[in-house]
Protein backbone atom coordinates (compact mmCIF):
# COMPACT_ATOMS: atom_id res chain seq x y z
CA UNK A 1 0.00 0.00 0.00
CA UNK A 2 1.13 3.61 -0.30
CA UNK A 3 2.10 5.81 2.25
CA UNK A 4 0.81 9.16 3.10
CA UNK A 5 3.86 11.17 1.17
CA UNK A 6 3.47 9.06 -2.02
CA UNK A 7 -0.60 9.38 -1.62
CA UNK A 8 0.22 13.33 -1.27
CA UNK A 9 3.06 12.83 -4.80
CA UNK A 10 -0.01 10.73 -6.54
CA UNK A 11 -2.25 13.97 -5.75
CA UNK A 12 -0.21 16.49 -6.91
CA UNK A 13 1.66 14.64 -10.03
CA UNK A 14 -2.28 13.75 -10.93
CA UNK A 15 -2.91 17.92 -10.77
CA UNK A 16 0.24 18.79 -12.76
CA UNK A 17 -0.61 15.93 -15.33
CA UNK A 18 -4.02 16.93 -15.95
CA UNK A 19 -3.23 21.13 -15.86
CA UNK A 20 -0.50 19.75 -18.37
CA UNK A 21 -2.61 17.71 -20.52
CA UNK A 22 -5.73 20.43 -20.92
CA UNK A 23 -2.59 23.45 -21.70
CA UNK A 24 -0.98 21.03 -24.65
CA UNK A 25 -4.33 19.90 -25.70
CA UNK A 26 -5.58 22.97 -25.78
CA UNK A 27 -2.95 24.29 -28.13
CA UNK A 28 -3.13 21.10 -30.48
CA UNK A 29 -7.14 21.76 -30.66
CA UNK A 30 -7.08 25.38 -31.26
CA UNK A 31 -4.24 25.15 -34.50
CA UNK A 32 -6.62 21.84 -35.57
CA UNK A 33 -9.42 23.79 -35.86
CA UNK A 34 -7.49 26.78 -37.47
CA UNK A 35 -5.69 24.38 -39.95
CA UNK A 36 -9.36 23.11 -41.00
CA UNK A 37 -10.99 26.36 -41.18
CA UNK A 38 -7.89 28.01 -43.18
CA UNK A 39 -6.33 24.81 -44.54
CA UNK A 40 -3.05 26.20 -43.71
CA UNK A 41 -0.93 27.05 -40.49
CA UNK A 42 2.07 29.39 -39.94
CA UNK A 43 5.58 28.50 -39.11
CA UNK A 44 4.94 29.32 -35.41
CA UNK A 45 1.89 27.36 -35.12
CA UNK A 46 3.12 24.22 -36.91
CA UNK A 47 6.09 24.42 -34.07
CA UNK A 48 3.55 24.85 -31.37
CA UNK A 49 1.41 22.22 -32.32
CA UNK A 50 4.31 19.62 -32.70
CA UNK A 51 5.79 20.83 -29.22
CA UNK A 52 2.12 20.39 -27.83
CA UNK A 53 1.78 16.98 -29.10
CA UNK A 54 5.73 15.54 -28.11
CA UNK A 55 4.83 16.91 -24.43
CA UNK A 56 1.07 15.42 -24.22
CA UNK A 57 3.37 12.03 -25.35
CA UNK A 58 5.62 12.76 -22.55
CA UNK A 59 3.69 13.69 -20.18
CA UNK A 60 1.57 9.63 -20.47
CA UNK A 61 5.29 8.12 -20.03
CA UNK A 62 5.65 10.26 -17.37
CA UNK A 63 2.35 9.16 -15.75
CA UNK A 64 3.34 5.32 -16.16
CA UNK A 65 6.79 5.81 -14.69
CA UNK A 66 4.59 7.52 -11.15
CA UNK A 67 2.26 4.57 -11.33
CA UNK A 68 5.61 2.43 -11.59
CA UNK A 69 7.34 4.17 -8.64
CA UNK A 70 4.75 3.82 -6.36
CA UNK A 71 2.51 0.56 -6.85
CA UNK A 72 4.81 -1.64 -8.96
CA UNK A 73 8.24 -0.59 -8.11
CA UNK A 74 9.73 -4.32 -8.69
CA UNK A 75 8.74 -4.36 -12.26
CA UNK A 76 11.44 -2.17 -12.98
CA UNK A 77 13.91 -4.99 -12.30
CA UNK A 78 12.45 -6.04 -15.63
CA UNK A 79 14.83 -5.35 -18.38
CA UNK A 80 12.21 -5.29 -21.21
CA UNK A 81 9.85 -2.77 -19.62
CA UNK A 82 13.06 -0.31 -18.27
CA UNK A 83 13.93 -0.60 -21.72
CA UNK A 84 10.03 -0.19 -23.22
CA UNK A 85 10.09 3.09 -20.94
CA UNK A 86 13.64 4.55 -21.53
CA UNK A 87 12.99 4.81 -25.31
CA UNK A 88 10.09 6.40 -25.60
CA UNK A 89 10.86 8.96 -22.39
CA UNK A 90 14.77 9.48 -24.53
CA UNK A 91 12.31 10.10 -28.40
CA UNK A 92 9.81 12.53 -26.52
CA UNK A 93 12.24 14.34 -24.14
CA UNK A 94 14.56 14.76 -27.56
CA UNK A 95 12.00 16.11 -29.83
CA UNK A 96 10.64 18.89 -26.89
CA UNK A 97 13.67 20.00 -26.21
CA UNK A 98 14.83 20.38 -30.22
CA UNK A 99 11.19 21.84 -30.98
CA UNK A 100 11.60 24.40 -27.83
CA UNK A 101 15.53 25.92 -29.48
CA UNK A 102 13.77 25.46 -33.01
CA UNK A 103 10.93 27.87 -31.50
CA UNK A 104 13.61 30.25 -29.63
CA UNK A 105 15.48 30.68 -32.89
CA UNK A 106 12.56 31.02 -35.00
CA UNK A 107 11.63 34.19 -32.54
CA UNK A 108 15.21 35.34 -32.99
CA UNK A 109 14.81 35.24 -36.87
CA UNK A 110 11.40 36.87 -36.83
CA UNK A 111 11.86 39.83 -34.58
CA UNK A 112 15.59 40.42 -34.28
CA UNK A 113 16.76 42.80 -37.16
CA UNK A 114 20.71 43.03 -38.43
CA UNK A 115 22.55 44.23 -41.31
CA UNK A 116 24.74 41.04 -42.18
CA UNK A 117 24.15 39.56 -45.33
CA UNK A 118 24.48 36.35 -43.48
CA UNK A 119 21.35 36.79 -41.20
CA UNK A 120 19.37 38.29 -44.07
CA UNK A 121 20.38 35.19 -46.29
CA UNK A 122 19.24 32.57 -43.15
CA UNK A 123 16.10 35.09 -42.17
CA UNK A 124 14.36 34.35 -46.23
CA UNK A 125 15.33 30.28 -45.45
CA UNK A 126 13.63 30.16 -42.01
CA UNK A 127 11.52 27.09 -42.86
CA UNK A 128 15.06 25.63 -43.82
CA UNK A 129 16.87 26.21 -41.11
CA UNK A 130 13.77 25.16 -39.01
CA UNK A 131 13.86 21.64 -41.22
CA UNK A 132 17.63 21.58 -40.88
CA UNK A 133 17.99 21.84 -36.98
CA UNK A 134 15.53 19.16 -36.02
CA UNK A 135 17.02 16.93 -38.96
CA UNK A 136 20.42 17.47 -37.37
CA UNK A 137 19.57 17.08 -34.09
CA UNK A 138 18.51 12.66 -35.37
CA UNK A 139 22.73 12.44 -35.14
CA UNK A 140 22.44 13.34 -31.37
CA UNK A 141 19.87 11.20 -30.93
CA UNK A 142 21.54 8.24 -32.20
CA UNK A 143 24.41 8.88 -29.28
CA UNK A 144 21.29 9.69 -27.24
CA UNK A 145 19.77 5.72 -27.99
CA UNK A 146 23.69 4.95 -27.17
CA UNK A 147 23.34 5.80 -23.85
CA UNK A 148 20.21 3.81 -23.30
CA UNK A 149 21.84 0.78 -22.28
CA UNK A 150 23.82 2.24 -19.98
CA UNK A 151 21.13 4.10 -17.91
CA UNK A 152 18.51 0.91 -18.25
CA UNK A 153 21.66 -1.59 -17.06
CA UNK A 154 22.07 1.43 -13.96
CA UNK A 155 18.18 1.31 -13.24
CA UNK A 156 18.14 -2.53 -13.75
CA UNK A 157 20.63 -3.49 -11.57
CA UNK A 158 19.63 -0.87 -8.79
CA UNK A 159 16.30 -2.31 -8.58
CA UNK A 160 17.02 -5.81 -8.52
CA UNK A 161 20.00 -5.29 -5.65
CA UNK A 162 16.51 -3.70 -3.88
CA UNK A 163 14.74 -6.96 -4.51
CA UNK A 164 17.64 -8.81 -3.42
CA UNK A 165 18.23 -6.70 -0.61
CA UNK A 166 22.03 -7.12 -2.12
CA UNK A 167 25.26 -4.89 -2.40
CA UNK A 168 26.66 -3.36 -4.86
CA UNK A 169 29.50 -1.60 -5.67
CA UNK A 170 29.04 2.75 -5.33
CA UNK A 171 32.09 3.41 -6.65
CA UNK A 172 31.20 1.03 -9.53
CA UNK A 173 27.89 2.82 -10.14
CA UNK A 174 28.74 6.45 -9.66
CA UNK A 175 31.46 5.83 -12.22
CA UNK A 176 29.16 4.12 -14.68
CA UNK A 177 26.68 7.22 -14.16
CA UNK A 178 29.15 10.05 -14.11
CA UNK A 179 30.76 8.47 -18.06
CA UNK A 180 26.98 7.92 -19.46
CA UNK A 181 26.52 11.85 -17.69
CA UNK A 182 28.93 13.73 -19.46
CA UNK A 183 28.06 12.56 -22.63
CA UNK A 184 24.42 13.10 -21.65
CA UNK A 185 24.98 16.77 -20.94
CA UNK A 186 26.83 17.37 -23.90
CA UNK A 187 24.21 16.51 -25.87
CA UNK A 188 21.57 18.85 -24.17
CA UNK A 189 23.85 21.47 -23.82
CA UNK A 190 24.00 21.97 -27.69
CA UNK A 191 20.27 23.39 -28.11
CA UNK A 192 20.74 24.98 -24.60
CA UNK A 193 23.42 27.37 -25.88
CA UNK A 194 21.69 27.85 -29.35
CA UNK A 195 18.55 29.14 -27.31
CA UNK A 196 21.02 31.53 -25.17
CA UNK A 197 22.61 32.69 -28.34
CA UNK A 198 18.95 33.51 -29.95
CA UNK A 199 18.37 35.37 -26.31
CA UNK A 200 21.77 36.92 -25.98
CA UNK A 201 21.29 38.32 -30.43
CA UNK A 202 18.02 39.48 -29.68
CA UNK A 203 18.91 41.76 -26.82
CA UNK A 204 21.70 43.30 -29.06
CA UNK A 205 18.86 43.55 -31.37
CA UNK A 206 16.28 45.31 -29.10
CA UNK A 207 19.63 47.94 -27.93
CA UNK A 208 20.42 48.65 -31.45
CA UNK A 209 16.72 49.50 -32.12
CA UNK A 210 16.41 51.54 -29.28
CA UNK A 211 19.24 54.03 -30.03
CA UNK A 212 17.87 54.29 -33.59
CA UNK A 213 14.46 55.01 -31.70
CA UNK A 214 15.77 57.72 -29.82
CA UNK A 215 17.24 59.03 -32.61
CA UNK A 216 14.70 59.46 -34.28
CA UNK A 217 12.19 60.89 -31.95
CA UNK A 218 9.58 57.60 -32.57
CA UNK A 219 6.33 58.40 -30.33
CA UNK A 220 4.71 54.70 -31.20
CA UNK A 221 7.31 51.96 -31.43
CA UNK A 222 6.02 48.48 -31.57
CA UNK A 223 9.05 46.75 -32.16
CA UNK A 224 10.37 47.40 -29.08
CA UNK A 225 7.38 45.55 -27.09
CA UNK A 226 7.46 42.71 -29.93
CA UNK A 227 11.19 42.29 -28.79
CA UNK A 228 10.92 42.31 -24.90
CA UNK A 229 7.47 39.48 -25.77
CA UNK A 230 10.16 37.26 -27.66
CA UNK A 231 12.78 38.15 -24.96
CA UNK A 232 10.39 36.57 -22.12
CA UNK A 233 9.08 33.49 -24.33
CA UNK A 234 12.62 32.20 -24.54
CA UNK A 235 13.82 33.38 -21.14
CA UNK A 236 10.86 31.42 -19.52
CA UNK A 237 11.92 28.24 -22.03
CA UNK A 238 15.78 28.20 -21.06
CA UNK A 239 15.05 28.58 -17.42
CA UNK A 240 12.04 25.81 -17.26
CA UNK A 241 14.87 23.68 -19.96
CA UNK A 242 17.58 24.11 -16.73
CA UNK A 243 14.73 22.88 -14.32
CA UNK A 244 14.11 19.65 -16.35
CA UNK A 245 17.52 19.28 -16.74
CA UNK A 246 18.56 19.74 -13.28
CA UNK A 247 15.63 17.12 -12.22
CA UNK A 248 17.07 14.61 -14.66
CA UNK A 249 20.39 14.60 -13.05
CA UNK A 250 19.12 14.62 -9.41
CA UNK A 251 16.94 11.60 -10.14
CA UNK A 252 20.09 9.18 -10.70
CA UNK A 253 21.92 11.16 -7.94
CA UNK A 254 19.00 10.65 -5.23
CA UNK A 255 18.86 6.80 -6.22
CA UNK A 256 22.72 6.45 -6.19
CA UNK A 257 23.25 8.36 -3.09
CA UNK A 258 20.26 8.47 -0.77
CA UNK A 259 18.51 4.98 -2.24
CA UNK A 260 14.98 6.02 -1.59
CA UNK A 261 13.24 6.48 -4.64
CA UNK A 262 10.32 9.16 -2.26
CA UNK A 263 13.11 11.34 -2.97
CA UNK A 264 12.68 10.16 -6.78
CA UNK A 265 9.00 10.79 -6.71
CA UNK A 266 10.08 14.90 -5.26
CA UNK A 267 12.12 15.25 -8.23
CA UNK A 268 9.68 13.61 -10.96
CA UNK A 269 6.71 15.91 -9.82
CA UNK A 270 9.44 18.61 -10.45
CA UNK A 271 10.25 17.55 -13.90
CA UNK A 272 6.33 17.80 -14.74
CA UNK A 273 6.49 21.25 -14.08
CA UNK A 274 8.18 21.68 -17.41
CA UNK A 275 5.68 20.77 -19.78
CA UNK A 276 2.83 21.03 -18.06
CA UNK A 277 3.54 25.00 -17.05
CA UNK A 278 5.53 26.26 -20.09
CA UNK A 279 2.15 25.67 -22.56
CA UNK A 280 0.26 28.25 -20.40
CA UNK A 281 2.98 30.23 -20.43
CA UNK A 282 2.88 30.03 -24.29
CA UNK A 283 -0.67 30.40 -24.65
CA UNK A 284 -0.27 33.74 -22.62
CA UNK A 285 2.62 34.69 -25.16
CA UNK A 286 0.59 34.03 -28.48
CA UNK A 287 -1.98 36.36 -29.61
CA UNK A 288 -4.22 33.63 -31.18
CA UNK A 289 -4.12 31.12 -28.63
CA UNK A 290 -4.61 33.54 -25.96
CA UNK A 291 -7.71 35.21 -27.48
CA UNK A 292 -9.04 31.68 -28.00
CA UNK A 293 -8.50 30.97 -24.33
CA UNK A 294 -10.33 34.23 -22.92
CA UNK A 295 -13.28 33.05 -25.67
CA UNK A 296 -13.31 29.79 -24.10
CA UNK A 297 -13.30 31.40 -20.21
CA UNK A 298 -16.11 33.34 -21.52
CA UNK A 299 -18.27 30.99 -22.92
CA UNK A 300 -17.78 28.71 -19.54
CA UNK A 301 -18.35 31.44 -17.31
CA UNK A 302 -21.64 32.71 -19.73
CA UNK A 303 -22.87 28.94 -19.25
CA UNK A 304 -22.17 28.90 -15.25
CA UNK A 305 -24.70 31.96 -15.21
CA UNK A 306 -27.39 30.18 -16.90
CA UNK A 307 -27.03 26.82 -15.11
CA UNK A 308 -26.59 28.77 -11.78
CA UNK A 309 -30.40 29.84 -11.46
CA UNK A 310 -31.86 25.99 -12.34
CA UNK A 311 -29.21 24.10 -9.71
CA UNK A 312 -30.57 26.70 -6.77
Amino acid sequence: MPSRIENAFLVAAAGELITGMLGNGFIVLVNCIDLVKNLKLSTADCILTGLALSRIILLCIILLDSLLMVFWQHLYAIDKLAKFISVFWTLSNHLTTWIVTCLNVFYFFKIANFSHPCFTWLRWRISRVLLVLPLGSLFLLFFNFELLDTFTNFWVNLYQRHERNSTWSLDVSKTLYLNSLIVFSFIYLIPFLLSLASLLLLFLSLMRHIRNVQRNSSSRDFRTEAHKRAMKMVMSSLFLSMVNFTSILLTGWFSLLLQNHQANLAVLLLSTLVPSGHSFILILGNNKLRQAALGLLWHLNCHLKMVKPFAS
